[in-house]
């Protein structure tokens, strides 16, 4: 997700530093995680190593022995299958904003990815980039989160239940993510199911969707969440929600999904929303299928 401002001022500025572009190292992760915090982004050191052990990151580090911050731009760059890749933790330090770094650094990550097509979730500030670049609008993700909301009983249709997933429904959870995002992103939630619980809705032993969380930020996030409709989908969300009421807890959702107002009931609060925006061939999603709530805004 970009952090670009559209407000800087219009006076003269100091010459470009000399700037490296190059992979981001694992020592790279603590001058990455500072840069982030700049911005007040929630992401813990721990997120971003899981997002490098998932993806490739590039950043801009100024070379100059001086340099009060060394990183001064990133980026993350995620592929999913033969297809598609996620582009995401576009950043670049607020006082070299509006010098061309964060096309720079979008420019270099599309650039590696071998012709997929790629996804972003950009804020507003990053929107006239996107657009300049080719990319087009999918779809608009809400940001909720908040530490009191209410406990919530939702009616799933007879003969369904939501219980604890166990290791004979992970082939079924590839199989739904994979019908919901149209992306294969097997890497991706094999390592997510190493640090994250979850929870299937079963029908007569037929695993129909799942919720996971896991620690994320200040607290949990809930997602991927996929179900069939929205009406099930809440029911495996409620499922996290009522087990950790007392916790602070963050999802984003689609607002295709006819969700965000349900929330609204729940006492979260929508803090932020960004824009889906793809370039290339949008992921071909089963119909019967639904992606309600995504991993985060870097993976998607």
């Amino acid at each position: 997700m970009p952090a670009l401002s559209n407000h800087q001022p219009e006076t003269a500025r100091e010459p470009l530093p000399d700037l490296l572009l190059r992979p981001i190292a694992t020592d790279d992760l603590g001058h990455c995680h500072r840069l982030s915090l700049r911005f007040k982004w929630p992401h813990r050191l721990e997120d971003w190593n899981f997002l490098l052990q998932m993806g490739q990151g590039y950043l801009l580090e100024n070379t100059a022995s001086d340099a009060p911050l060394r990183t001064v731009g990133s980026v993350v760059c995620t592929t999913y299958g033969e297809h598609h890749a996620v582009i995401g933790m576009l950043l670049v330090q607020t006082e070299l904003q509006r010098r061309g770094l964060g096309r720079r650094l979008m420019q270099h990550a599309a650039s590696q990815v071998n012709g997929r097509s790629l996804i972003v979730n950009a804020t507003a500030a990053g929107m006239p980039l996107y657009k300049q670049l080719g990319f087009v609008q999918q779809d608009v993700l809400h940001q909720f989160q908040g530490s009191s909301a209410q406990p919530v009983l939702v009616s799933l249709p007879p003969g369904e239940r939501v219980r604890p997933m166990g290791k004979n429904d992970v082939h079924r959870l590839l199989e739904l993510d994979a019908q919901a995002t149209g992306m294969d992103r097997s890497k991706l939630l094999l390592a997510l199911l190493e640090i994250s619980e979850g929870v299937a809705l079963d029908r007569d032993g037929e695993m129909l969707g799942f919720a996971l969380v896991r620690r994320f930020g200040h607290g949990r996030v809930i997602g991927p969440v996929v179900a069939p409709d929205a009406e099930r989908a809440k029911g495996l969300i409620a499922h996290w929600i009522n087990t950790y009421s007392d916790s602070f807890i963050r999802i984003d959702v689609f607002e295709s999904s006819g969700l965000p107002a349900w929330f609204d009931k729940l006492g979260l609060t929508c803090v932020d929303h960004v824009t889906r925006m793809c370039k290339g061939e949008a992921p071909a999603r089963d119909a019967g299928m639904q992606l309600f709530s995504i991993v985060n805004q870097a993976l998607g």
